[in-house]
């Protein structure tokens, strides 16, 4: 059986990005640092087909990520309708939490799926609700996520409450 990375298993390569980032060199050794995603780069921007400079065309307005239409939501509520994926982010930093949802989206649009189930925590004891409840919707709008993130909205109580989002991912472009 073949050690190699891709045949880990979400939950796998969860315990191992938490155990990975723990870890500390041996004495007299440097740490590698090796980045975790890839971003996409932009396109070059080409001249307009008119004669009009590039940088003069008003560019699209951005891509937001839409709520969930009501007939959908209702539906995952109830649970007649499958969530493929769920991913947790309990306890992590946002750096941590960036990247494995970047990473678990990713995977889960490349396999087609069309509904997971991120869950962030309602936040710390202390009345203050949670960094990662605040900043994931905020993230799925950035350019990062937006090629696969289609709408989100807050899940039912009996998915995690407010500290859920249900995510409907886009369809692969064939």
């Amino acid at each position: 059986m073949s050690r190699r990375d891709d045949h880990l298993s979400d939950g796998d390569r969860i315990l191992w990005n938490l155990v990975a980032r723990s870890a500390r060199p041996l004495k007299g050794k440097t740490a590698i640092e090796i980045p975790d995603i890839v971003e996409p780069k932009p396109e070059p921007s080409r001249p307009a087909a008119n004669g009009v400079p590039a940088a003069a065309v008003k560019p699209k307005t951005p891509h937001v990520a839409h709520s969930l239409d009501d007939q959908t939501l209702h539906k995952l509520k109830k649970g007649r309708l499958p969530i493929e994926g769920r991913v947790d982010l309990h306890g992590m930093t946002q750096d941590e939490a960036y990247s494995l949802l970047l990473t678990f989206l990713n995977r889960a649009h490349a396999g087609g799926i069309r509904y997971v189930l991120i869950i962030t925590g309602k936040g710390s004891s202390s009345g203050g609700d949670g960094i990662l409840r605040r900043a994931v919707p905020a993230w799925l709008s950035t350019p990062a996520f937006r090629h696969l993130v289609s709408s989100h909205d807050h899940a039912a109580r009996n998915h995690g409450g407010s500290g859920a989002l249900y995510v409907r991912l886009r369809r692969i472009r064939s």
